[in-house]
């Protein structure tokens, strides 16, 4: 047996002592994602999002390897519990409202060292000011600089409306307020390119468009690089102390890297290695994490039931934000029903050779949000689970 049958008879024969629904991660495929991404980073560390990962075991087992250091969280509650727990060097890379959490964290000098957060208005910072309750910490601070590619003097935007602070000009007169105001510390600027990062080029089936994404991407990559420079020699200059800069994520580890003015990379998905990351030139990694829904019915031939499997991720809905059943190869939805909330049809071949309560494994079309279905991850070693490790939803947390 090769490949994809494989895989399914070592999952089966590791599992064959639990009942699904379950979820899993192969450790081998795992740690030869996370050696794949320390390759392609180049020598430059990699921060790891923990959005894409949301289990604490495996933080802990990825940053203790070489090449990986510190964490990209994305809530402020989830920041200071991770900080909590040991984890010394947190970037919240998204704004936050919490003022309960930002009270927490200027009241208390281990936290205040451990995380930084992120702004890209005045107003943000009023927030926490006026969240302080007392609290004296200074707060790390961390700007964003938008990367979307503007096009026709601006008519035309390719990338995530995140930062309002495009030009270099608009960071650095931030980080001037931010060194005038008492009570805060630029530390970091992050720059996050989801539009040559996330964005599959390789999309099977659709050569035009792959070929016209690459071409984006391509100009996208040339246009961020000089205007990321020109941003960060400007806050340089207003923020001598700077630690870091943050830039990349998973689909463009080994272009980020190689710009002078980034001195570490964000990688999170491409430890897990979900369905959306398949369609990528840039690399070629292995699925680590799977889940398996039992066969509950057969209702005719070609076709068999499983329980549940309807777990949609985020973003524009579609085809593609579905999970994929993988193994056995060959299974379809019915394109009357797709994905349901507590049965889900499944078309093809293989239903024939199913029994009920056998297994059918799924991959979910984006990482971490697997976890928020799951309170454990099952870890897969050759043919042999070898233990299971809470995911944030298994010790409690649900942070979004």
């Amino acid at each position: 047996m090769r490949g994809r049958a494989a895989d399914r008879a070592r999952y089966d024969r590791a599992t064959a002592h639990l009942d699904a629904p379950l979820a899993i991660v192969d450790v081998a495929a795992f740690d030869a994602n996370a050696d794949d991404l320390v390759r392609r980073a180049g020598g430059k560390p990699i921060r790891v999002a923990s959005k894409s990962v949301r289990c604490r075991a495996l933080l802990e087992r990825v940053l203790a390897r070489d090449g990986f250091a510190g964490i990209m969280s994305f809530t402020l509650a989830e920041s200071l519990w991770l900080a909590r727990s040991g984890f010394g060097d947190v970037l919240l890379a998204y704004p936050s409202a919490d003022r309960a959490a930002f009270a927490e964290l200027a009241a208390d000098p281990k936290l205040a060292a451990a995380v930084t957060v992120m702004v890209d208005d005045p107003a943000q910072l009023r927030l926490i000011d006026e969240a302080r309750d007392g609290g004296r910490e200074e707060v790390r601070v961390c700007l964003e600089l938008d990367t979307s590619l503007k096009l026709l003097g601006g008519r035309v935007r390719v990338g995530a409306r995140r930062s309002p602070l495009h030009e270099p000009a608009q960071v650095a007169a931030l980080a001037r307020a931010i060194g005038r105001q008492p009570g805060f510390r630029l530390v970091g600027v992050m720059a996050y390119e989801g539009h040559v990062a996330g964005v599959g080029d390789a999309v099977e089936g659709h050569p035009a468009k792959s070929r016209a994404v690459r071409m984006m991407q391509a100009t996208a990559r040339k246009e961020l690089a000089a205007r990321r420079a020109a941003t960060i020699r400007a806050v340089r200059a207003a923020a001598p102390g700077l630690e870091f800069v943050n830039g990349g994520g998973t689909g463009s580890v080994q272009h980020t890297a190689a710009e002078a003015a980034v001195t570490e990379i964000a990688a999170g998905s491409g430890l897990y290695v979900p369905r959306l990351f398949d369609n990528y030139t840039s690399f070629d990694g292995r699925p680590a994490a799977l889940f398996a829904q039992p066969v509950v019915r057969r209702p005719g031939p070609g076709v068999v039931t499983v329980l549940g499997g309807g777990y949609p991720a985020s973003g524009v809905a579609g085809a593609d934000r579905s999970p994929v059943p993988y193994l056995p190869d060959g299974l379809r939805y019915d394109p009357q029903e797709g994905a349901g909330e507590v049965q889900t049809p499944l078309l093809g071949p293989p239903a024939d050779d199913l029994r009920i309560g056998d297994k059918v494994w799924f991959r979910h079309a984006k990482a971490g949000e697997l976890c928020e279905r799951f309170d454990k991850l099952y870890l897969v070693e050759g043919e042999r689970v070898t233990g299971s490790v809470p995911t944030y939803r298994g010790e409690g947390h649900t942070f979004l």
